[in-house]
Order: C-alpha cells, then sequence, then structure tokens
C-alpha cells in the first residue's frame, strides 16, 4: 500500500514538474511564435500581452491585439488532449472577453476584414462551445457619409454550445443579446435572438426580440421606404419565431412601428408648413401605432430574403391591415387628409394674391 502511494506521490511531483515546465516554455516563446503567425497571415501588426497555462489544460492569452482592426481583453481555451493523439483539434470551450471589432466600409464598399493567407491546407478545428462576454462591433461606414456614419453593437454576449444529450446529437443550442448605440453613444435599442439549431437535418427553433428600437438612426439606409416626410422618432419592437423542418423554414413576425414623430418643415413662409404626413396614416390603428403580422417561408440553406422581397412582404401585411379596418376610419382617415390639403391650399392662395 506505501509503495503504490510512493508511486502516486512521484507521478504527481512528475506531472507538476511538466505543468510548471509548460507554462514557463508557453510564456516564454509562444507569445512571438503567435504573433508572427498572425501577422504572416492576416497581414496586420498583431501583440500579446502574455500567455499562460492553468488546470487541468486551460490555454489563456490576454492583450491580443491585430492592427487597428480587433483587441481582445482575455481568450481562453481547453484543447482535447486526446484528439490530438488522434491529430484532430478539437477545443471544448473557447471564451472571448470584451472584445472590439472595428468594422470599417469604404467609400467604394470594401470592409476592412483581414484575409487569411494560407499556403498550405490548415488543420480542421472542432468546436464544442462558443462564448464571447461583453464585446463591441464598432460599425463605421464611409460609403454613406466621408466622415464616417457610425453606429455600435454594444454589450454583446453570445453563447454557442453542442446539446449534451443525445451524445449522437449535433444539434448546438445558441443565445446573443446586444445593445444598439449610436455615434453619440445613446442606446438606441436590444437585440436578443436564442434558439436551437440542428443543421445536419436541416431543423431550427429560434426566437428574434427587438425592443424600442429607435429606426431613426437607419435612416440612411431606409431612404422614403417608411415615410416619405423625415421622421425625428420612431420605435420599432419585433417578435419573430424561426421554424424549419427538414431545410423548409418559415419565419412569423408580429411587427410594432409605433411613437411617430415627424420633423416640422423647415419653410419661411408660415401658410406653407404643412403637416401631412404620407400614406403611412391610412395604416397605423387610431394611437397613430402600426402593427403588422407577416410570415415569410423561405429555404434553412438559403434564406434568400432581399430588401425588395421584405419590402413586398411588409406591403402587403400593410394592405391587409388596411383591409381590417372599419369604413369609418377609413372616411375619417381620408376626410383628415383631405382638410389637410385644403389649409394648403388657402395658405397658396394668400401668396399669390399678395
Amino acid at each position: 500500500m506505501k509503495k503504490k502511494l510512493k508511486i502516486l506521490f512521484l507521478v504527481c511531483i512528475i506531472l507538476l514538474a511538466i505543468f510548471i515546465v509548460a507554462n514557463i516554455l508557453l510564456s516564454a516563446f509562444a507569445p512571438k511564435i503567435i504573433e508572427n503567425q498572425l501577422e504572416q497571415n492576416l497581414k496586420l501588426k498583431s501583440s500579446i500581452g502574455k500567455i499562460s497555462l492553468n488546470a487541468p489544460f486551460i490555454i489563456t492569452i490576454e492583450r491580443l491585439e491585430i492592427g487597428d482592426f480587433a483587441s481582445i481583453k482575455k481568450v481562453s481555451l481547453s484543447p482535447d488532449l486526446i484528439g490530438l493523439l488522434f491529430g484532430k483539434i478539437v477545443i471544448h470551450g473557447l471564451n472571448i472577453v470584451n472584445p472590439v471589432i472595428n468594422l470599417v466600409q469604404s467609400a467604394d464598399g470594401k470592409f476592412n476584414l483581414p484575409v487569411l493567407e494560407q499556403k498550405s491546407k490548415p488543420p480542421t478545428v472542432y468546436l464544442t462551445s462558443l462564448r464571447i462576454e461583453n464585446g463591441k462591433i464598432i460599425f463605421t461606414d464611409k460609403k454613406i457619409s466621408s466622415s464616417g456614419y457610425q453606429m455600435i453593437l454594444d454589450k454583446l454576449n453570445i453563447k454557442i454550445s453542442k446539446v449534451s444529450l443525445p451524445i449522437t446529437s449535433l444539434a448546438t443550442d445558441f443565445s446573443l443579446s446586444a445593445e444598439l448605440v449610436n455615434s453619440c453613444v445613446l442606446p438606441f435599442g436590444n437585440i436578443e435572438l436564442n434558439g436551437r439549431l440542428d443543421y445536419q437535418t436541416r431543423d431550427l427553433d429560434a426566437r428574434l426580440k427587438v425592443k424600442d428600437l429607435d429606426i431613426v438612426n437607419f435612416a440612411p439606409y431606409y431612404g422614403n421606404f417608411i415615410s416619405n416626410k423625415k421622421l425625428s422618432s420612431a420605435l420599432l419592437n419585433l417578435n419573430s419565431t424561426f421554424k424549419a423542418r427538414n431545410n423548409d423554414l418559415q419565419i412569423a413576425s408580429e411587427f410594432n412601428l409605433s411613437n411617430l414623430v415627424y420633423e416640422k418643415a423647415e419653410i419661411e413662409k408660415p401658410e406653407l408648413a404643412t403637416v401631412v404626413k404620407d400614406a403611412l396614416d391610412l395604416f397605423t390603428d387610431q394611437n397613430g401605432n402600426l402593427r403588422l403580422e407577416f410570415n415569410i417561408d423561405t429555404k434553412l440553406d438559403n434564406p434568400n430574403l432581399s430588401p425588395e422581397k421584405i419590402k413586398k412582404i411588409i406591403l402587403k401585411a400593410a394592405m391587409k391591415n388596411l383591409a381590417n379596418q372599419s369604413p369609418e376610419q377609413m372616411v375619417n382617415k381620408v376626410a383628415n387628409i383631405i382638410d389637410k390639403y385644403r389649409e394648403i391650399g388657402k395658405g397658396l392662395k394668400k401668396i399669390f394674391e399678395k
């Protein structure tokens, strides 16, 4: 018995010594090797603050900088030792803490995404789980504005993990949450997405929730599709469920656009000032909210959701909304618009008389 204890103690001492030596070697040589590899493959100046090895076998990289494109406070990963023995790179846990990505679109529409250059075929990496904590993506669009129109995806948290049961399943659970921030560092909405995907069988169950999104921040992109008059405020709340079976995907959405506030016309003559909005008023309810329900049928592996297709679906839902309104509501709205145009006409008449 004592002999077995001595052998066990000796094995522990040897393993501890190996761990200490590996940690020293990793800290001394790995940062420079990884920096050189990143610079050669991404063509961006890279630096690493520290690399350490923690028990049982977790590699931690701190203060990773990749040019002006990305900076990460900490990355930790746990390679599978058994997988390495069979020549496969299996990572059970990849955790990324406080990553900041600077995504820029140039005036000619090109993005600053690094292009990975590999002279030989890279090894296949099997990832069983991924967690991103408190990430940030800063998007600067110089195609919209020469100075750069900017939006920020802040407080980004992502969790992706393979389901544990049954063992043979390739299904993956995922969740995402983020806060949208404008160039003035003011939050203007939240996004949540969670569900389960089994891409092998082309099955999906997921839910997307957009809460209090002030769409005015996207005005340079939607143009006058929403309104011919300039909006100073419009809150979007969206609930969408995604259900796919054998690659047939159906997206059911509840769309609510509220708090519609229009900017006043900047016209010197008060007689010409108009409060006419546009045809959007015809589709809103008595509280001025636009509520739509619509379904999208497509394929999971090829969604084909072009902006034109989405516009047609939304307009079709709006027409259905219009058909469901009472005749009294429609008469009042049309009469109101006629009255407003009549007031404009009176203002024009006074100007011509003068």
